[in-house]
């Protein structure tokens, strides 16, 4: 069996740091992932889906300390679902629990100079950070 998951796309919020009992470093962030087509009638859509990492260990103190909102990341993991009770009821998350994560752009490219400052030169436009996933984030989620 297979259990792989991997995707290239922007952070919606800052990375969120939190500690196990035994110290244990665990980082989680959002992750945008963006499809684009056209439609049978030659319109173009879009459509984000919006990816729960979690991170452990090293990687979530490297996470914590390099990653920031609307960073272009490669993440690579394995899809975990987990269940948990919050008044009774019967909850579940379901993320990717990270193996692998690679920075695709620079803090600079996020706060929008342009690649010229970054010795592209390659006539890119610069880029810019994803929407806020506030919305689709629970908040409630334990640890």
């Amino acid at each position: 069996m297979l259990n792989r998951w991997e995707g290239i796309g922007r952070l919606g919020r800052e990375v969120e740091m939190r500690y196990l009992p035994d110290g244990t470093a665990v980082a989680s962030f959002s992750v945008a992932c963006d499809e684009k087509w056209k439609d049978r009638s030659g319109e173009k859509q879009q459509r984000t889906e919006w990816v729960r990492c979690v991170a452990f260990d090293k990687l979530a103190e490297i996470c914590g300390e390099y990653l920031s909102k609307g960073l272009l990341v490669f993440v690579s993991g394995k899809l975990s679902t987990r269940e948990y009770e919050k008044g009774g009821e019967k909850k579940y998350v379901t993320e990717i629990r990270l193996a692998e994560m690679k920075m695709l752009s620079s803090k600079h490219d996020v706060a929008g100079s342009t690649n010229k400052e970054h010795g592209r030169g390659n006539g890119e436009p610069p880029r810019t950070a994803a929407p806020s996933a506030a919305a689709d984030w629970d908040d409630d989620v334990p640890f």
